[in-house]
């Protein structure tokens, strides 16, 4: 294992942020290779929980000579998210200081050429030269995994039109419970970047089959023990494995894939119409039919008419819902995986 320290100058003199790559050599240059991230935002952390377990593996799989494609991993891949805390609340979702969450806004390239991402000394903040390093370090993967997880949420991905049904080894590995598709953005979320330089090229040159690129959602911020890091350590290695770029015969390959996979504008996102205490009627898990209460939201607790109850508009699957228990008019409350498109479906992310 090479580990080398990365140095994104600062906005103002005297900054620096660093963070860690890990990167592995593979004995064949024939083989697919992967790279792995964690922490993008830098509030959650089941995937460093995961990677933490996951290194050690792949470190004795190269010690052994078994490492058959180099791998690339990147525990904490946001040193300035990680660092922001505001009043005691650790703040890893968006930029402080541009209010631009960090997984979006991604320099999305028309080829796989790191010529075109800007240098360190590009005239731009800090966080844009972080995204473009990331890209840097990303580009030339077959397999590019960026762990993120919800609020509180089953295990899913999200998974680009082109590589699916592909990835069902992936999803299958990470015991994962849906899976999202999408055919394109306007976001720049890292997901995209990481397949944007392809797009253009033929389908043998970009080679759908070898790749796998998604956004893995590790269930939810909460989410961070030892039990659960094995766990996606082992899911983690066991795709590796089954991709070819680890020779492990004590490993047997995922079992298939039989959850939901539903394309991005089947997604209900349920909203908050009015602020108060959210009384959550269902959890991730759920399967619910149109009509079913989904949550309570207590605006005059005790009064009559002081409750305003927010229903499924489909039927469904509850994906995720949030953390918080005092929301906001307009606050997201949950995702929806319907059997149909979303009246209310439009392009880009689901969330800010």
């Amino acid at each position: 294992m090479e580990r080398t320290v990365e140095t994104i100058s600062g906005d103002t003199p005297g900054i620096e942020h660093r963070f860690s790559v890990l990167r592995f050599r593979g004995a064949s240059a024939d083989a697919p290779t992967a790279y792995l991230q964690a922490a993008l935002h830098g509030n959650e952390l089941p995937g460093v929980a995961a990677l933490h377990y996951l290194i050690p593996m792949v470190e004795a799989a190269e010690r052994d000579g078994r490492l058959l494609g180099a791998v690339t991993v990147v525990p904490y891949a946001n040193p300035i998210g990680s660092a922001q805390h505001h009043f005691g609340e650790h703040m890893g979702r968006f930029s402080l200081g541009s209010r631009v969450n960090f997984n979006r806004d991604f320099p999305l390239l028309p080829r796989p050429d790191p010529s075109l991402l800007p240098g360190d000394d590009a005239p731009v903040f800090a966080e844009k030269r972080l995204k473009a390093r990331l890209v840097a370090l990303s580009l030339g993967h077959d397999l590019v995994l960026d762990l993120h997880c919800d609020d509180e949420a089953l295990p899913y991905i999200y998974a680009p039109r082109q590589v699916w049904p592909g990835m069902q080894d992936l999803a299958a590995a990470l015991g994962c419970e849906a899976v999202i598709i999408w055919d394109e953005t306007s976001d720049g979320a890292f997901e995209e970047a990481a397949i944007a330089p392809y797009l253009g090229l033929s389908p043998e040159e970009a080679r759908w089959e070898r790749r796998a690129i998604s956004t893995v959602e590790l269930r939810g911020r909460r989410d961070v023990s030892p039990e659960l890091g094995q766990r996606d350590a082992a899911g983690l290695y066991r795709f590796l494995v089954g991709r070819g770029v680890i020779r492990d015969a004590a490993v047997d390959g995922p079992a298939r894939f039989e959850g939901p996979a539903v394309p991005l504008d089947h997604v209900e996102m349920a909203y908050a119409p009015a602020g108060g205490a959210i009384l959550y009627h269902v959890e991730p898990g759920d399967r619910v039919r149109a009509g079913d209460p989904l949550a309570s939201i207590l605006t005059a607790p005790g009064e009559a008419g002081g409750a305003v109850i927010v229903t499924a508009p489909q039927d469904g699957l509850i994906l995720t819902r949030r953390a918080h228990r005092l929301t906001r008019a307009g606050d997201d409350l949950l995702k929806l995986l319907g059997t149909k498109r979303s009246a209310t479906a439009k392009s880009g992310a689901l969330e800010d």
